[in-house]
């Protein structure tokens, strides 16, 4: 089966829905919910990626607030008067995008090109009409909605704020932080958790078991109630009351079912028939599990149109169009990390592994099942993590610190600093480094990493181009480095299979030539720029440039000898970064020619994301941000002329992360 077409409700059944008097308020807003849940399965599987366990969870939630309570939809969504909705955990977005389709909030087109490049972003963005602050990256939610609610304060404003949250994200220490200031400070927030009771594919229980959270919050000075999530009276029951309590923050614990609507989504089944794992908290379904998820909800909501006189469902139908985006191979770096990590742990008994609730993304279930004793889960709690880390590291063992980049280098970066200054070393291993995907928007972009890890006294950061170097470079952090480490990863497949030479072993601080060249000598690291810059450095020595390309895997360490030898032929060099410009490679390579005194007749550029990262496929972020091979093949082009080449004429075609691209070099 392979799916050609989705297919949406189109507002005005909704608007059918709203006016029917056939059914009573509830009963209108359930069927409401289940066309919601349509049009996010469509634009999740038109998107390729995204978070329907979680969105179905929510969607009976936000369905309520959006058309019993909040009344953007009439003041409008800039009405400094408007009432307030933000998701914390942000992950849930579809639900949020699809309802505010259902209002004439967020336009067909724009639902139609999630996460896409201007399209809706993967992650809650401001720039989106209807949302109200930008989250992914989780525990920020209660302290932006305390802001509003206290600036609408101040301001003589009207409107209520709600909040919802996570259950795992209330692992994260922000949030009992604003449980208390939100108390202290008088604020009548209301916030609901979605209480479905599963992470990213474990119970909540397994991860880091909440244990009494109303006792925890009402502690803290919280009115606290608990419903089941799915049922609209008992929700709007205490919701009225909420509504009656004046300052005094709220937290409606709401018991929800992760996939709820779709029967084989839905987690008491799913787990169990994913032997203990939830296979449908992120990425798109595949054609036989979309085809079966729409078939399902359609037919209840068709079901529910028929019994109430409302005519036929009709469905507005979109061609997928051709899957976006070049070839990949089946190489994954972490996948590599994960397997090396598993052998490495044979080895050295001290070897431990720390994980914040992403060991299938990091590929570290292979550890934890090979040695459980030696896996500590921590959950989604990155600070706590890394100081435990630290702590273990003083003791004698050797700990293996895992998450995503973004979350990791900045929310913990503190911790980082003091484990550095006590001097134990700890490995830390930085996931999702980079640009792309691209898909879940900027809070999970990692282009700050590498910056924020040099500033670190002793730390080496590395990054491998293909599964050897990660092999390789995992090796020599534990086994040779005396001193903490940064291992920075791509999480997606590799685009090419990046061939090493077969005598290549990494040494401290010196790279790699892989293609030759007399012209220009470019740097790059990981596997997608690397990608990327090959591709047009073969695009443009059909043109006459010869650009010799170079794997630096040492981003933040040059030994200074094998850099005077890399750059003796060439008076052009360029850095391409997977970061922003300042604090990158880039930088790296300019200290390291200063300080060699190797720029006296040379010059050197440095090519980086120089702005907040754009949501989109590879493709368009890459060539958005002028990192795609056919914007590199024109900025190398410019590079050169700077020194009288101006031999390339017309247009070079780069076949890269911007495939069918035409770079004009001329």
């Amino acid at each position: 089966m392979t799916i050609t077409v989705t297919h949406l409700i189109p507002k005005e059944a909704f608007e059918r829905v709203r006016a029917c008097r056939t059914l009573d308020e509830f009963g209108r807003l359930t069927l409401v919910a289940d066309m919601c849940r349509v049009n996010a399965l469509n634009a999740v599987k038109r998107a390729g990626s995204g978070h329907l366990g979680s969105s179905f969870s929510a969607m009976d939630i936000m369905v309520l607030l959006y058309h019993r309570y909040l009344n953007v939809a009439r003041v409008g969504v800039a009405s400094p008067d408007r009432d307030v909705f933000l998701s914390s955990k942000g992950h849930d977005v579809p639900a949020q995008y699809s309802v505010l389709f259902s209002l004439g909030i967020v336009s067909e087109e724009k639902l139609l090109r999630l996460r896409r490049l201007h399209g809706l972003e993967g992650h809650p963005n401001v720039q989106v009409p209807g949302i109200e602050a930008n989250t992914g990256s989780l525990g920020m939610g209660i302290s932006k909605g305390r802001g509003i609610a206290v600036a609408k304060r101040m301001c003589g404003r009207g409107g209520a704020v709600y909040v919802m949250t996570g259950d795992g994200e209330l692992q994260e220490g922000q949030i009992y932080e604003a449980f208390q200031t939100t108390a202290h400070q008088g604020v009548g927030l209301t916030v609901i958790v979605d209480h479905n009771k599963l992470q990213s594919d474990k119970p909540v229980v397994e991860i880091t078991d909440l244990g009494d959270l109303a006792a925890k919050v009402r502690a803290s000075g919280w009115e606290v109630a608990r419903c089941d999530g799915h049922d609209l009276p008992m929700l709007a029951k205490a919701l009225d009351h909420f509504r009656t309590l004046g300052d005094r923050p709220r937290l409606l614990i709401a018991d929800t079912i992760k996939g709820r609507g779709v029967s084989f989504m839905e987690h008491p089944r799913a787990l169990q028939e994913g032997s203990g794992i939830y296979r449908w908290h992120a990425g798109a379904p595949d054609d036989e599990s979309f085809a079966r998820a729409h078939a399902e909800l359609v037919d209840r909501v068709t079901a529910g149109f028929r019994a109430h006189g409302l005519g036929d469902l009709e469905l507005i139908g979109t061609p997928m169009g051709p899957k976006a985006g070049p070839a990949v191979t089946k190489e994954f770096v972490v996948e590599a990390y994960g397997r090396r990590l598993v052998e490495l742990g044979a080895r050295h008994p001290e070897l431990v592994v720390l994980d914040g609730d992403l060991a299938a993304d990091c590929r570290i279930r292979y550890f934890e099942e090979a040695y459980p004793g030696r896996f500590v889960e921590n959950g989604i709690a990155e600070q706590d993590m890394v100081s435990m880390a630290g702590a273990m590291a003083r003791h004698g063992l050797l700990p293996v610190v895992n998450s995503f980049a973004t979350f990791l280098a900045a929310r913990a970066n503190e911790q980082i600093y003091n484990n550095v200054t006590e001097g134990a070393k700890v490995i830390y291993v930085c996931h999702f480094g980079g640009l792309v995907p691209a898909g879940p928007g900027p809070s999970h972009q990692s282009v700050r990493d590498i910056s924020l890890f040099a500033a670190l006294p002793g730390m080496t950061i590395v990054e491998p181009c293909n599964g050897v170097e990660a092999g390789m470079l995992l090796d020599w952090c534990v086994e040779q480095a005396s001193s903490s480490c940064m291992l920075r990863l791509a999480i997606g497949p590799c685009p090419r299979t990046i061939a090493l030479p077969v005598e290549y072993r990494p040494v401290r601080g010196q790279g790699i030539l892989l293609r030759e060249g007399r012209d220009l000598l470019a740097f790059a690291y990981g596997p997608v720029m690397l990608h990327e810059l090959l591709t047009a450095a073969e695009a443009l020595a059909g043109h006459g440039l010869s650009v010799a390309v170079a794997n630096m895997p040492w981003l933040n360490v040059v030994d200074d000898p094998w850099l005077r030898d890399a750059v003796d032929r060439f008076q052009l060099l360029a850095t391409v970064d997977d970061h922003a410009s300042i604090g990158g490679l880039g930088d790296t390579m300019l200290r390291a020619l200063a300080r060699g005194d190797l720029l006296r007749d040379r010059r050197h550029w440095t090519f980086g994301c120089d702005d907040v990262p754009v949501c989109g496929t590879p493709e368009e972020t890459l060539g958005h941000h002028g990192l795609d091979a056919a914007s590199l093949a024109r900025r190398l082009v410019e590079v050169a002329r700077t020194r009288g080449f101006a031999r390339a004429v017309g247009k070079v075609r780069a076949g890269g992360g911007g495939a069918g691209a035409d770079a004009p070099v001329g």
